[in-house]
């Protein structure tokens, strides 16, 4: 065959514009799209940022100011990928306008991550909150975000009215966030005045989806989404395993005590996913979706336990260096306390999708919380913290040994007998 008779490949060119109508919301083997996947990848960084100065402030005693912050990142990090993310379910039409408003909120999430620490440090002083890089990672995100649901309402009347309680609600809440940036008021009076924006947040998505039809977020595809993100926030899991890792190999080379540590960050890292995996979200969303608000927003803090457990294991490998002003028992602390609120969290989003009262999972529960103060006894009289924590990693196999033993489904009314985890 010659040169010039040689079959052509083809290519994947993205078109220049498609008409935003809406994607269906039942499509068939909807997965999250290369473009998503890369979006996420700055939240790596996000994550990253905020656990490490969580670690820091608590191992520097600040303990106060660490629970803040982490409280105000925690939010304003998932949130800005929980806006992109139910939009893209409804409207992603991959085309050039769709993938460079991406990248330009791929901008804005960095500047996000950026203004983290200042954010930290300025509650560490205890003057005032320092947010303004935080705000402008927030506006070089919203301004494609206002452009890209603009294109949803004109090219999807239909839906317009929803439309523009979206956009409503991001215009009046960012004015909100600017004006708090540039008045540089004292910490109280920022927070009280946070309180009703992330009220507006919040509620703005709700009156969209309930009173005026919503938008066609696709259930299977926003399962997939949120386990993807719980997948980058163990990652924080392994990070905080591997400082703390490094402080004992530097204290005391390769031990027992090493492999121990080793053993316990990544057996409660993997826990924590294959736990989170149990859950069928995508089949429950799907028959129930108006009851994804409390599944949706409830990831929040999901999403934030992981990043503090991450967080936690590197406060560790600074108690382990001795240059943490925290106690053994306050260490495991750091890391037991996100570990409880994991899991009381990924039940109670279990009930509140499914709506079931199972008492089996009350015993998992009960068994959860009994093997998280079994790790702080420990502590209290005076065993090594690895072993402490290697107690604690046993946590999230309460669920994944528990399920896979019954072997059992829930009832969920409306849906009729579901198994515990969907057949593949």
């Amino acid at each position: 065959m010659t040169r010039s008779s040689a079959p052509l490949t083809s290519t994947r060119v993205a078109p220049l514009r498609i008409r935003m109508i809406g994607r269906d919301p039942a499509e068939e083997r909807r997965s999250a799209t290369p473009l998503e996947l890369l979006f996420d990848l700055t939240f790596v960084i996000a994550f990253g940022r905020t656990a490490e100065e969580l670690a820091v402030l608590l191992a520097d005693g600040h303990v106060g100011p660490a629970v803040v912050g982490f409280a105000f990142a925690t939010f304003a990090v998932p949130w800005a990928w929980i806006n992109f993310t139910w939009f893209a379910s409804a409207y992603d039409t991959d085309d050039w306008l769709f993938r460079l408003t991406t990248m330009v909120q791929m901008v804005g999430v960095l500047i996000l991550a950026l203004g983290v620490p200042p954010m930290f440090e300025s509650l560490a002083a205890g003057e005032h909150v320092d947010n303004r890089v935080l705000v402008l990672g927030y506006v070089v995100m919203r301004v494609p975000m206002v452009l890209q649901w603009a294109r949803a309402a004109v090219a999807d009347p239909a839906r317009r009215p929803s439309v523009a309680v979206f956009i409503a609600t991001l215009l009046a809440a960012q004015v909100g966030w600017v004006t708090i940036a540039l008045l540089d008021l004292p910490t109280t009076t920022t927070f009280a005045l946070v309180v009703p924006l992330v009220l507006l947040e919040l509620v703005g998505p709700v009156v969209a989806e309930r009173v005026h039809g919503g938008t066609p977020w696709h259930p299977h595809h926003i399962a997939e989404r949120y386990g993807l993100v719980v997948i980058i926030a163990v990652g924080e899991g392994l990070t905080g395993t591997t400082f703390a890792l490094a402080a004992i190999i530097e204290e005391s080379g390769w031990t027992v005590e090493t492999a121990l540590l080793g053993l316990a960050g990544v057996s409660l890292t993997f826990g924590l996913w294959w736990a989170y995996d149990v859950m069928p979200s995508g089949e429950l969303l799907a028959g129930l979706r108006r009851r994804s608000f409390s599944w949706g927003y409830g990831h929040i803090v999901l999403f934030g336990s992981i990043i503090a457990i991450g967080g936690g294991l590197h406060a560790a490998a600074f108690f382990l260096r001795d240059q943490s002003s925290l106690s053994a028992v306050s260490t495991l602390l750091t890391v037991a306390i996100p570990v409880a609120v994991y899991v009381g969290t990924f039940y109670l989003l279990f009930a509140a999708l499914s709506r079931a009262h199972d008492r089996f999972h009350v015993v998992l529960v009960g068994a959860s919380a009994a093997v998280v103060l079994a790790s702080v006894a420990l502590a209290v009289v005076g065993a090594p913290l690895v072993w402490c924590l290697l107690a604690l990693a046993a946590t999230p196999w309460v669920t994944v040994v528990g399920h896979a033993r019954a072997g059992r489904g829930v009832r969920v009314p409306g849906l009729g007998r579901r198994p515990a985890h969907p057949a593949a």
